[in-house]
């Protein structure tokens, strides 16, 4: 049986008041003025950009905002969870907690879950949308592509292995938007530069997990979703890729059931992308959209959404249902920084500790595509941890480093 903790001893969580640290920058500066852009962003009323604003000043000093009964689901839950913590600031308790609380709290004070004008409203889709349309050469680009394997793959009945390698490292790098994954965008744009894209990558996996989806096809895959915009359509080409060439024959996307994190994807975003794609007025970008339409109509792709996602929780404290729910796939796919975060507690995990003694509780083989942007990493060889920061400094944070970690 799995252990339901992690092997290990668990270290301190990380806090916003450790000094000249990218958390304390992030709690003190980038949270207000998260806050803020929703003022600038949305037309809410007088009163609730007051609160805003409010919330936006108490961050950098002030303490914890009471949150008011909304009467949604989540409501009791998180009345337990800010137990511990009533009367506390915002920079003295858990990092990950004051994050996934000061999200939870722009939808309270937005009425996001109250019958009303504002109801089900999400604040960030601005940036959502913006997203998706600031990245069109990208994104067409990657469909073309997708859609150019999938028939390479079908007229020959093989599986191109340095396109699925090529979509794994897309779904990592994705938040990048950039068209620096193609070699110099030359004619022949299959030509995808992995050298230059394995030199960022500080523990990479990827011949792992390329073995264990190629020796077992036909099984199901599940991806815990990061972001929506363009790492969402990235993460939907390597689905694509999965379901069409035979690798799955199911895949489940778990996504967040409320707006977080800014851009967190929810099933509304997934099916806003797949519709965005299908309507994009360019041929293999339109079949890739449609494709995936017609997969979730015949059940090969599932969507579901859970208030685990957007708990304060550590993944090690996943609830059973959905614990036994993930034990049904072949392979976890877990994306994106936050993910990682709750991966590993947001603890002060030695940045050499063995990743999978903190991820032992998992109940599948999993593997974690991640781009650098916290102060919270494991599994990283010693020789990386000293080498990086004399080019780096800024390495922990700055998006421009990755791993693939397979346990």
């Amino acid at each position: 049986m799995k252990s339901q903790i992690p092997k290990l001893p668990l270290p301190e969580p990380l806090l916003g008041s450790e000094r000249g640290t990218f958390t304390e920058f992030t709690v003190t500066q980038r949270m207000p003025g998260i806050a803020r852009r929703v003022i600038a962003e949305n037309n809410f009323s007088p009163h609730i950009n007051a609160s805003l604003e409010n919330l936006a000043n108490e961050l950098p000093s002030g303490y914890l905002l009471p949150l008011i009964n909304d009467t949604n689901v989540d409501f009791a839950a998180w009345d337990k969870y800010l137990e511990p913590y009533k009367g506390q600031r915002w920079v003295d308790i858990p990092w990950f907690f004051a994050e996934t609380y000061f999200y939870r709290l722009i939808l309270n004070i937005t009425n996001y879950f109250l019958p009303g004008e504002w109801q089900g409203v999400d604040p960030f889709q601005l940036q959502k949308t913006q997203g998706l349309n600031t990245s069109l050469d990208a994104i067409i680009a990657l469909g073309t592509q997708v859609t150019n394997w999938l028939e390479e793959s079908q007229k020959h009945s093989q599986i191109n292995q340095i396109a699925l390698t090529a979509l794994i490292y897309f779904a990592l790098w994705g938040n990048r938007v950039d068209l620096s994954l193609w070699s110099a965008f030359e004619a022949n744009r299959s030509r995808f530069d992995i050298e230059s894209q394995e030199a960022h990558i500080l523990v990479n996996d990827v011949s792992k997990v390329t073995e264990l989806l190629l020796n077992n096809p036909g099984k199901r895959i599940d991806f815990i979703v990061d972001n929506a915009g363009f790492e969402l359509v990235c993460d939907l080409c390597l689905v694509e890729f999965l379901l069409g060439s035979g690798i799955a024959s199911q895949v489940k996307l778990h996504l967040k059931p409320h707006p977080t994190f800014v851009s967190d994807a929810m099933i509304k975003d997934v099916n806003d992308t797949a519709e965005f794609l299908a309507t994009s007025g360019y041929e293999k970008v339109s079949v890739v959209g449609e494709r995936l339409q017609s997969y979730m109509t015949a059940g090969q792709l599932v969507l579901g959404d859970d208030y685990f996602w957007t708990s304060p929780l550590a993944f090690w404290e996943i609830p059973d249902s959905l614990k036994n729910e993930l034990a049904n796939a072949s392979l976890l796919i877990i994306k994106g920084d936050a993910n990682y975060r709750r991966l590993l507690g947001d603890r002060h995990w030695d940045y050499t500790t063995n990743f999978a003694d903190i991820v032992s509780y998992l109940p599948v083989p999993i593997v974690a595509l991640r781009t650098l942007k916290s102060e919270v990493a494991a599994g990283i060889p010693p020789e990386v941890v000293e080498q990086v920061p004399k080019s780096d400094p800024d390495w922990l944070t700055n998006g421009q480093w990755g791993v693939v970690q397979f346990v």
